[in-house]
């Protein structure tokens, strides 16, 4: 009986490994697949396959240029900064500060967007452009947005750690050193307004908590008293529409 079963999974063996070795042959012989095709002009270009593989490959990316190369991360900064000047724990949620600074976002840079569209995606669909070329004009208006918003002080720190030479300005120098002087004054926009926006919502707790210790209320939270005077005071001077219009103009240049 033990020597039955021992034969049995020996022909088993031996037959997954017959299967195996087709599986690796096939393998091993898959069909051509053209990495570039000709063009009518007499040059080369990306065979379609292939630029699929590049567009799927640039969506993983999007994530990282929305937040390091767009308004995004003075926007939503500022709105995390007002939660917790209010002291409202968690309200606004997290998903609607996420979501209302992508709208924002995309109110800002709306102008920018068209540009890339008009001057990059609607020639590159006519075929007038190559994919190369194309990249390189969607660039161009995301780049001046970015110069536009880059303080000169950050832009030459990276500039001097990158060691690029004396005579290359924010409009010329490569990505790696704009992209990361641009967040770099984008957070520091970003605190500036944050401490404008602390003042009043402090001024408020210091004369709440001044009042409860004048009337030996030691046991009672001051944070849990100032809070509906904060909300009162941000309603009443209409303070949605203040920050909204402040974050939109702070970028007008």
């Amino acid at each position: 009986m033990c020597l039955g079963r021992f034969g049995n999974w020996i022909r088993f063996g031996l037959g997954v490994v017959c299967l195996g070795g087709a599986a690796v042959g096939f393998a091993q012989t898959p069909g051509q697949l053209p990495l570039l095709v000709g063009t009518g002009s007499g040059g080369m270009n990306f065979s379609v396959p292939i630029q699929t593989l590049l567009f799927f490959t640039a969506l993983s990316f999007i994530p990282a240029v929305l937040l390091m190369m767009t308004s995004f991360t003075r926007i939503v900064i500022v709105l995390s900064l007002l939660r917790q000047a209010l002291g409202t724990q968690s309200s606004p949620p997290n998903q609607v500060i996420i979501g209302l600074s992508l709208f924002l976002t995309l109110f800002v840079m709306g102008p920018t967007f068209d540009r890339m569209y008009a001057d990059a995606y609607e020639p590159y669909s006519r075929s007038v452009l190559s994919f190369e070329q194309a990249l390189g004009k969607a660039e161009l208006p995301l780049r001046e947005f970015m110069v536009k918003q880059t303080r000169q002080s950050d832009f030459s720190l990276f500039a001097k750690l990158a060691k690029l030479d004396a005579g290359v300005t924010a409009d010329t120098a490569p990505l790696r050193v704009l992209v990361p002087a641009f967040v770099i004054s984008e957070l520091k926009s970003a605190f500036q307004i944050g401490f404008m926006i602390f003042i009043p919502f402090l001024v408020i707790d210091i004369v709440v908590a001044s009042v409860l210790m004048s009337l030996g209320m030691m046991m009672l939270s001051p944070v849990l008293v100032a809070l509906p005077f904060k909300l009162m005071l941000f309603v009443l001077a209409d303070g949605w529409n203040l920050l909204v219009g402040s974050l939109a103009a702070s970028f007008v240049t």
